[in-house]
């Protein structure tokens, strides 16, 4: 993934969901925050929260670029609800168990916590324009133009398992909507398109950004026990007459 990163299309992707983390994060606060995988992308760089990690996969080859946990993350080594925050970059469609791990994430959020997803839409030009290659590749023809993964997720499906796992779409964002070019210049030439394409082909962005808080069934704010103590009001209180004779 940091290959395709240091290519011209993968810089301007990396771009974009770099802006949208460091506005992302920046206001969450809490105590805890976890990152898991891809050290190119710097997705806490903007949060305050005293205690972060970056973890990759026990497995993954890395230059050990500010990661400090080695674990599987289907199998994640935190307490159940102990944490505020939660990045997933392209972590679920480069895991062989993408819906397992987001269970897990589920499992060690705090209520109210976050999880930030970001991936590559399988039904964007770029999405497409892979599909399209696949065959000649298989056949030693061309390259491959998107990075490999197990598995592209569909925006909408990841939609439909935070739903399932109690989770509120808070952010959804899609981005990236220049055609699947290889050269900086050409991708230059088609930046129109990014500027025009939320408007009128928002589902062919190439990257979505999603943006979930855990709740919980059942649980509500209550309004604080205590009450401040105020002044008795006087009240006056009708006082029934007997009827007599004078």
């Amino acid at each position: 993934m940091q290959k395709w990163f240091d290519s011209p299309p993968g810089s301007m992707f990396l771009d974009w969901e770099q802006t949208c983390f460091d506005a992302c994060v920046a206001d969450l606060f809490g105590y805890h925050a976890l990152q898991l995988g891809q050290p190119g992308v710097q997705g806490l760089r903007t949060n305050r929260m005293p205690h972060q990690w970056l973890a990759v996969e026990v497995l993954t080859q890395c230059d050990n670029r500010g990661v400090n946990l080695l674990t599987d993350f289907s199998a994640l080594p935190f307490p159940e609800s102990s944490l505020d925050l939660v990045l997933l970059p392209h972590t679920l469609e480069l895991h062989p168990h993408p819906h397992e791990t987001l269970r897990e994430v589920e499992r060690v959020l705090l209520p109210e916590g976050r999880v930030v997803v970001c991936g590559i839409n399988p039904i964007s030009l770029w999405g497409l324009h892979e599909y399209r290659t696949r065959w000649y590749r298989r056949a030693g023809l061309g390259q491959a133009y998107l990075p490999p993964a197990n598995n592209y997720i569909h925006p909408w499906r990841l939609r439909d398992w935070l739903r399932l796992l109690g989770f509120e779409i808070e952010v959804f964002q899609m981005g990236c909507w220049r055609p699947a070019v290889r050269t900086e210049r050409w991708l230059s030439r088609f930046a129109w398109m990014d500027r025009l394409g939320s408007r009128w082909w928002p589902i062919l962005g190439a990257s979505y950004f999603v943006v979930a808080v855990k709740r919980l069934r059942g649980m509500r704010l209550l309004d604080p026990g205590w009450k401040p103590v105020g002044g008795k009001v006087a009240t006056s209180v009708p006082v029934a007459r007997r009827s007599g004779k004078h």
